[in-house]
């Protein structure tokens, strides 16, 4: 956890550095910004596909095909003082390896963000943030196609906000804010009995049989902060990213949950290009299933920084 939270403090210097802009800039970009009105939309749609086929090849290998999607939509409206955001991340990937192999889940996720401002003074904005997150299909233990960890609903994560926006451009946000309602829902009773994600699993007597089952519902209280940055790298790679933090007032809150995204997009052409996600993830609710000897068993759960990368090339277009 210091390691993570090491290179979150760098991150937040590094983009407080690229945000800063002369007083000629931020008096033109003010300019610009009171004058324009009405719906700004735009996104990012990818889709890439790899195959390894092999006939007789002495080195070994297996026959695998894999394919990725993303889905990265926004919608801006500004009247006045006035601004709303909004945010869609949709992404989906699947393999299968092998012959006679099913199809195993890479990646899944649905991240929905809504954002309203009132301009308050300078780049400050008094703000209200909504944000929804969840996956479409089941997630299972692979190789051990039966044993499920996730669904649906299992878990989804609903975000309330209010607090203060910094918003010096278009490309630089910090929303901080004291009061905070988080709901974590796992729609799964299985899960929900075991206290998966950190609802409070079900009770049991001395025989075995179950008193109470497990809650479908963990609610807790505190404060969050988000920072959003987008930058174009050089000439057709853009990077965007974005960091989440979370402290329960209510229940360990020095724990704080650590939500860092990553997207690099580089462009060969209008329709294709490769890209690169990272998402770094760190919950105390969380417990992750641990080998500690390697012997093919679990012996230990626990809290851990998890972290998943997703590279492709293949169709994309930007608008």
């Amino acid at each position: 956890m210091k390691k993570t939270l090491t290179i979150i403090i760098f991150f937040c210097c590094l983009a407080t550095g690229f945000s800063q802009t002369t007083e000629a800039e931020k008096k033109i970009k003010s300019q610009v910004s009171d004058t324009t009105d009405g719906w700004k939309i735009g996104g990012t749609i990818a889709i890439n596909l790899a195959q390894i086929s092999l006939t007789n090849w002495s080195a070994g290998g297996q026959n695998s095909i894999s394919a990725n999607g993303l889905l990265n939509l926004f919608s801006h409206y500004k009247k006045g003082s006035g601004i709303w955001e909004n945010y869609l991340d949709i992404g989906y990937g699947t393999i299968k390896q092998g012959k006679d192999a099913s199809w195993w889940k890479t990646d899944d996720k649905i991240d929905l963000t809504s954002k309203y401002g009132q301009k308050a003074f300078s780049n400050w904005y008094y703000a209200g943030l909504l944000n929804f997150k969840t996956q479409m299909t089941a997630g299972y233990n692979y190789p051990n196609d039966s044993t499920k960890i996730s669904d649906l609903l299992a878990p989804g994560y609903l975000l309330g906000a209010i607090g203060l926006d910094y918003k010096p451009s278009d490309n630089f946000t910090a929303f901080i804010a004291p009061l905070t309602a988080k709901i974590t829902f796992v729609n799964n009773q299985l899960l929900a009995n075991a206290g998966a994600f950190g609802v409070d699993p079900a009770t049991y007597d001395t025989s075995g049989s179950m008193l109470t089952p497990g809650k479908n519902i963990r609610k807790e209280f505190g404060s969050y902060i988000r920072l959003f940055y987008k930058k174009n790298l050089m000439e057709n790679i853009s990077m965007q990213t974005k960091l989440d933090l979370f402290s329960d007032y209510l229940e360990n809150p020095q724990d704080i949950d650590v939500s860092w995204e990553v997207l690099i997009s580089m462009k060969v052409n209008k329709y294709i290009s490769a890209t690169l996600s990272t998402h770094l993830l760190y919950d105390d609710d969380i417990d992750i299933a641990v080998d500690t000897n390697n012997d093919g068993i679990t012996d230990n759960f626990g809290p851990k920084t998890q972290f998943k990368e997703v590279l492709g090339v293949g169709f994309s277009y930007k608008f």
